[in-house]
């Protein structure tokens, strides 16, 4: 029979407090491989995921005492329960997390969402891979996460396995997996959540769950909205600057349920529709999204099981950006990004075949294209936009993958596995013409390019004594830069960013060991890791202003001309600990820290760079939370949050000042389906600093915030 977990086996929990365009018929250029993807899905894949089991990190349910890589888990009570006021700040429990900007996704752009692990070389495009339930939540074009798509309230739980899962899940699992894992309501059950609170700010979420058939039909809707708050810190702030508002609004429906016997489907398809202010007049974006998948699972015989996923996305992305004065009283328009047309298609499929020994082997296989365009008018001079550009292009990946856990004796359990990847860029093309004549200025098409990837992974686990678990492991993996990398150049304020067709490959070699302890009521684990990233991407500056240059143009003083260019090496090195105490029932208290170095040790494109530290990758992160419940109809949660000094730029001149904001919430049971519920953010009104620019204005996250609640449930 399939391996299920064993309930009492350990493993790290933060609970509760602590803690467009047309291609032309893609399946013509379709590989072997590819057709191979096609012909295979029908009859293998995951197996269906089973809590407490934990899958991430190798894509097949394994019990997490086995599992040689470090994986966190967070349950519905941290993620919704506590008090964090979005998905992303949830994650924050975890000192592995952090988003390419210290905000979360209250105020932050969505082109800054992109999520890193382990300080792994943070950017806009995300170098770890985020999935909900198995499918790739990533941004097709830029790589980015939406997290406003995924109430908090709708999950049942998240992994996150730093430096794992690129063996099991190929491209954009460069620094590791987030996993988000839908809850499952049983028929007839529901559940509202309405709060309010300061800066004109309100959310509501409502679901249902019916039956339906043979199975059972889950209905939700989310809606959120905030006036907002100034991006600009106080002492720059000046006429031109105001809140940065925000709307958004989703819908989801999934059936899941037998179709046949020992055959399962689960269908979902969701909608999504968000407005942002960006902090002046001016600068604003909208984004529209539907997405569709059906996974199909069930097994053959008594050790043998599957699953097999296919998916769709379609979305439009609009943005526009402007140049503001140096003293803040006016701004002019960049760039009017009216148009962004991406699609994502893929299947997945992974058979597992267990043994009487606990040994088991999966095979896997994934085919996932990408498309997209950016459309935008730029050149703005005498009250209109001058010229337009398209730019885009089209990503293919196949990959293959084998995987084998073995028990080698008492206590011992090895895990080796290997992936076999081929990509392809393809209808690469970046064309530009005067909006006036249609004169063309520009019209380079890019050649065709492809490669071929392997992304080995092993390590061991030892429960060396009763409480006492060391692993070792390590891996190898790639990231294809994105569409938005590769084809897109963009003007934000005084920065002009070139794009850069001719990127190559990322690829990370990571390693770690670490030690998990365990006597109640302590759980304490410490982990040594270490990556080594080559030829990572990076916004590199090669100008600055004021002057004019062959590739910017002109740069007004505080100007800065930047071109995304493959850097050498980038070292990651550090040590992270993690700790949970819970003396009584009433008492929990967690803990997760993280010390690294994240240094440029090879820069051919621009040597000044070398021995520089990573940009926005701070020495030191942390976070503790306490929760209390001194009766059963009251509960008490807080959360300190530390992040270090870190530097907003690659030449290491614009740095952030540390910062520690310490959250805190209350839960009062009103009966036994209402409860009501209060929320401090950034309690002590703390200043954070998430951008610094050449002209000495820093942007600032959210002040102190204050809402309150209530969830009912039936």
């Amino acid at each position: 029979m399939p391996r299920l977990s064993n309930p009492n086996l350990r493993r790290r929990e933060l609970q509760g407090g602590p803690g467009g365009p047309s291609y032309g018929n893609p399946v013509q250029r379709l590989s072997p491989l590819a057709l191979l993807i096609v012909a295979i899905v029908p009859a293998s894949a995951q197996v269906p995921v089973l809590e407490p089991v934990t899958v991430s990190a190798t894509r097949a349910p394994e019990p997490a005492a086995d599992v040689p890589f470090t994986v966190e888990t967070l349950d519905a009570s941290a993620l919704s329960g506590g008090p964090s006021p979005t998905l992303d700040d949830a994650l924050r429990s975890s000192a592995d997390f952090s988003l390419f900007r210290r905000n979360d996704s209250l105020t932050a752009n969505p082109t800054s969402q992109g999520v890193s692990l382990r300080g792994l070389g943070p950017s806009g495009a995300s170098r770890s891979l985020v999935l909900l339930d198995g499918v790739p939540l990533n941004d097709p074009f830029g790589g980015w996460v939406p997290w406003s798509l995924v109430p908090a309230a709708s999950l049942s739980r998240v992994e996150i396995a730093p430096g794992a899962g690129a063996a099991a899940w190929g491209n954009e699992a460069l620094a590791g997996v987030i996993e988000l894992f839908t809850a499952q309501p049983a028929a007839g059950s529901g559940e509202a959540d309405l709060a309010a609170g300061e800066f004109g700010t309100w959310n509501a979420y409502l679901a249902q769950a019916v039956a339906a058939g043979p199975g059972t039909l889950e209905l939700s809707a989310h809606a959120f909205s905030t006036e907002g708050t100034a991006l600009v810190a106080p002492a720059e702030r000046g006429p031109i600057d105001v809140d940065a508002w925000s709307r958004d609004s989703g819908f989801s429906v999934r059936w899941r349920g037998p179709i046949a016997p020992g055959l399962q489907a689960v269908l979902t398809l969701r909608t999504f529709d968000e407005a942002r202010g960006n902090g002046t007049p001016y600068q604003r974006n909208q984004s529209r999204l539907w997405a569709a998948s059906v996974v199909l699972s069930g097994a053959a015989g008594a050790r043998f099981s599957w699953t097999a996923t296919a998916y769709a996305q379609d979305q439009n992305f609009e943005q526009t950006f402007s140049s503001v004065n140096a003293a803040r009283t006016a701004e002019t328009p960049a760039s009017d990004q009216f148009g962004v047309p991406a699609m994502a298609e893929g299947l997945g499929a992974t058979g597992t075949w267990a043994d009487a020994s606990g040994a088991a082997t999966v095979l896997g296989t994934d085919l996932r294209q990408v498309r997209g365009e950016t459309r935008e008018d730029y050149s703005y001079a005498g009250g209109a936009y001058q010229d337009q550009r398209f730019a885009g292009g089209e990503e293919l990946f196949e990959g293959l993958f084998l995987e084998r856990t073995q028990p080698l004796a008492p206590g011992l359990f090895a895990e080796a596995a290997l992936r076999a990847d081929h990509w392809g860029l393809d209808n690469g093309h970046q064309r530009a013409s005067v909006l006036s004549t249609g004169a063309i200025l520009l019209d380079d098409a890019y050649p065709r390019r492809s490669g071929n990837e392997l992304s080995p992974s092993a390590g061991l686990k030892w429960r060396a004594a009763p409480g006492l678990e060391l692993h070792v492991s390590g891996q190898r993996a790639f990231r294809v830069p994105t569409l938005n990398e590769l084809y897109r150049p963009f003007r934000q304020g005084s920065a002009v960013t070139q794009a850069n067709p001719a990127l190559s490959a990322e690829h990370a070699d990571s390693a770690e060991v670490g030690a998990d302890w365990g006597p109640s009521p302590w759980t304490l684990s410490l982990t040594g890791f270490a990556s080594r990233l080559e030829d990572p991407v990076d916004n590199v500056t090669l100008a600055q202003g004021p002057g004019t240059f062959p590739l910017f143009g002109k740069l007004p003083a505080g100007g800065v001309g930047q071109e995304r260019l493959n850097l050498g090496r980038v070292v990651v090195s550090g040590v992270e600990a993690a700790a949970r105490w819970d003396p009584a029932p009433a008492w929990s208290l967690g803990l997760s820290a993280i010390a690294e170095d994240a240094t440029v040790r090879s820069a051919p494109v621009a040597p000044a760079l070398v021995g520089l530290q990573l940009a926005e990758v701070p020495h030191l992160n942390g976070s503790a939370g306490v929760r209390w419940r001194p009766v059963h109809a009251l509960e008490l949660q807080a959360r300190v949050r530390h992040t270090g000094r870190q530097f907003d730029d690659d030449l290491n001149t614009l740095p952030l000042s540390a910062a520690t904001v310490l959250d805190a919430s209350v839960r009062v049971e009103l009966s036994r389906h209402v409860d009501a519920f209060a929320r401090v953010d950034n309690l002590t009104d703390t200043q954070v600093e998430t951008a610094h620019s050449a002209l000495g204005v820093f942007s600032v996250a959210p002040p102190l915030t204050a809402s309150v609640g209530t969830r009912i449930r039936w």
